[in-house]
């Protein structure tokens, strides 16, 4: 068994980490951090893991984890990870990231978006954590960088007609809505039921960090700059990603052709799943599961193909993406401890 811990576990991401590692056959959940409820148990913050998982949540103690743990995962804001990764680092751990911190090559492009950083020299190592897109790297590294949710759906979604050169790289356009987990447990007024409830609406439009992110790993992927514009939206439900992504078409093609590329260069990947039949993605056909679905259209009177992609935003865009890369980097089944199919109801 393989002894793992969680740094940040009260979190969403952090408590939806704890609930699918308790049942991985494969791992033995350590240290369980919290800043704000150490000395609780975690079925106390969180009654429906009572018998479960009734471990005592910690202060963060780098040698602790040092002594009981073979790889931590960080589930921490983005500007506080980066202020503990290189202990963990440092202490000879392998760490999974869930924060911002270690997702760019590039220096500039995060301070820009984000911050300045406090362990640049950690860049290099980490390696973006996106196992359709990275599998053999993710194998062999020792700091894995979880990519954010919207970038999860919208890179999946993009790869296939980018790496074939079928759409304008200046052409995309994602208008993308996520649940409001996605803002994370802390209280604000953006997130608050009454102002969510009934309720539909855009933010961070124009200037939503994201962007950088997906710009960044769509231009390594195809050895060109990409610049693309990326609307976020809060729709009033608590888990899913719903994205439409639009790209004009460089030359008249068929849906089936497009179909047949998303195919090959998905193939043997379990967790992404291409639609046919003229269905679409629904945020019910991924909620719970660690899955990715895709569906395709062409507009022929605008020669503008069309990519809906739906994901559950804890799961495949976090805690299940970081147990995917788990899974890489110990050499086991991709989908161990990831099978389940999700929730719809």
């Amino acid at each position: 068994m393989m002894e793992v811990s969680v740094v940040g576990a009260t979190g969403y991401t952090g408590v939806e980490l704890v609930r699918l590692l308790a049942e991985h056959p494969q791992v033995s959940l350590q240290v369980l951090t919290s800043n704000s409820f150490s000395e609780e148990k975690i079925s106390d913050i969180y009654p429906h893991l009572s018998t479960k998982i009734d471990v005592e949540c910690q202060k963060l103690d780098v040698g602790q984890l040092q002594e009981e743990s073979e790889v931590v995962f960080t589930a921490l804001p983005h500007g506080i990870s980066m202020t503990v990764v290189p202990k963990l680092v440092e202490a000879g751990l392998k760490v999974i990231d869930l924060s911002g911190d270690y997702r760019y090559q590039q220096l500039e492009r995060y301070e820009e978006w984000y911050q300045v950083h406090d362990s640049p020299q950690l860049l290099e190592q980490g390696v973006y954590g996106l196992p359709e897109i990275n599998r053999e790297k993710i194998a062999k590294s020792d700091l894995v960088a979880n990519p954010g949710c919207y970038p999860t759906a919208s890179i999946l979604a993009l790869a296939p007609l980018l790496d074939k050169d079928l759409i304008n790289d200046d052409s995309i356009i994602i208008d993308a809505k996520s649940g409001t987990t996605g803002a994370g447990r802390k209280v604000s007024l953006a997130t608050h039921f009454c102002e969510v409830d009934s309720n539909f609406k855009a933010y961070k439009v124009a200037n939503h960090r994201h962007t950088s992110e997906i710009e960044e790993k769509l231009s390594l992927l195809t050895d060109k700059e990409v610049n693309l514009s990326f609307t976020p939206h809060l729709l009033p439900i608590k888990r899913g990603i719903l994205a439409t992504i639009y790209g004009d078409l460089k030359e008249d093609i068929s849906l089936s052709t497009i179909i047949d590329y998303y195919n090959k260069f998905y193939q043997g990947d379990r967790f992404v799943r291409i639609m046919s039949g003229g269905r679409l993605p629904e945020i019910k056909f991924v909620a719970g599961s660690n899955y990715c679905d895709l569906g395709i259209k062409v507009d022929q009177a605008t020669g503008r193909v069309i990519i809906i992609a739906a994901i559950d935003n804890l799961i495949k865009g976090s805690a299940g993406q970081a147990i995917q890369n788990l899974n890489l980097m110990a050499g086991w089944r991709e989908d161990l401890g990831l099978e389940d199919t999700g929730l719809y109801l």
